[in-house]
């Protein structure tokens, strides 16, 4: 009877421990171990990250990383980080947070638009996924990527298309490269290289008229008609003449493509540059900006008139006067120079 006591007794005791033990253990799983007030935490692994890595941006977000520890070693974690953009939802406990960052990789959305050079693209796409805008830049200007897919480095920038788009945030520099070469492809479908075709021109080249569309314009609703006075100018032979490319010829040719130029001067005109179309026929060798859709769009749908010359109206701020003949052209100048000189300025 005795021994049945002690057996009992100590059963009753196993009993005891083996709950505080459960209820210690479920404690560290499942009770709420998150030390931020925003409804959720974004938390970035790089490729190489070691759990300690982790651990460490990890801890600002938890209110007992040591009992995430040990969560995170009995689910497998502490041997398998994977890396990533992951969300951590405020509230949630250690058995939810290593869940989230083990398999709960999130696309990031990139956006670019507007980038003057593949140096800036690299440098805009570089602060938004892990791959960084040396690791970008060069595999941009990789020289065997190019002469495969028909690009050289003055026409490398065509291939990116000015969008948003999802990645995972840990995209390397040849994966986010080659997605964009898939986007390429997918925009240019037979109708729009028909289109393209129809005005002599091809993708590349497009891309490179748009560029100076937009640069002349920045009302989209008018890039149809300024892509008409180009297109009229290039099928019959004459200079495109085009402000925007003197300027970015004077900054490339100064190497200096931070400093502001609002005014063409004459000494400008001068520039002995391939992308100075006063001095040179035809489209420059590649784009001087990245265009938006509407003014590639312009140039595959160009307004069909007899205009030839175009100039701010300063009447009707961001629209233009057009012309189809030089006296009429010099008539509409006019305005603008009084004005411009009105306004000092002169560079």
């Amino acid at each position: 009877m005795y021994i049945r006591k002690i057996l009992a007794a100590t059963a009753l005791i196993g009993l005891v421990f083996a709950g505080i033990f459960a209820y210690m253990v479920y404690g560290k799983f499942f009770s709420p171990n998150t030390a931020f007030n925003n409804d959720e935490a974004h938390l970035y692994i790089p490729s190489d990250a070691t759990y300690a890595d982790v651990r460490k941006d990890l801890e600002p977000l938890l209110q007992d990383p040591v009992s995430f520890d040990e969560v995170a070693e009995r689910k497998g974690y502490v041997n398998a980080v994977k890396p990533g953009h992951f969300i951590i939802k405020k509230g949630s406990n250690n058995n939810e947070i290593v869940n989230a960052i083990r398999s709960g990789n999130i696309p990031v959305k990139i956006s670019f638009n507007n980038q003057e050079r593949l140096q800036n693209l690299a440098g805009r796409v570089g602060i938004q996924i892990e791959a960084d805008s040396l690791e970008l830049l060069k595999a941009f200007t990789d020289e065997a990527f190019l002469k495969e897919h028909g690009f050289e480095e003055e026409t490398a920038l065509t291939m990116y298309l000015p969008n948003t788009y999802e990645f995972y945030w840990n995209t390397s520099a040849e994966e986010f490269r080659a997605r964009m070469l898939q986007e390429y492809k997918r925009f240019w479908t037979p109708e729009r290289i028909a289109k393209a075709e129809a005005q002599g021109l091809n993708p590349q080249q497009v891309y490179t008229l748009a560029a100076i569309v937009q640069k002349e314009t920045a009302r989209a609703d008018e890039r149809p008609r300024v892509a008409g006075v180009y297109l009229n100018r290039l099928q019959n032979g004459w200079k495109l003449d085009a402000d925007p490319t003197v300027i970015y010829a004077v900054k490339k040719s100064q190497d200096d493509f931070d400093q502001v130029i609002k005014r063409v001067l004459y000494r400008d005109l001068e520039t002995d540059s391939p992308y100075n179309t006063y001095k040179y026929g035809g489209l420059p060798p590649g784009p001087i900006f990245m265009p938006d859709l509407s003014a590639i769009n312009a140039v595959l749908n160009p307004e069909k008139h007899e205009y030839y010359f175009f100039v701010a109206d300063v009447s009707k701020p961001g629209y233009h006067l057009f012309a189809k003949t030089v006296a009429q052209h010099n008539a509409n100048r006019k305005q603008y120079i009084d004005w411009i000189n009105a306004q000092g300025i002169n560079r």
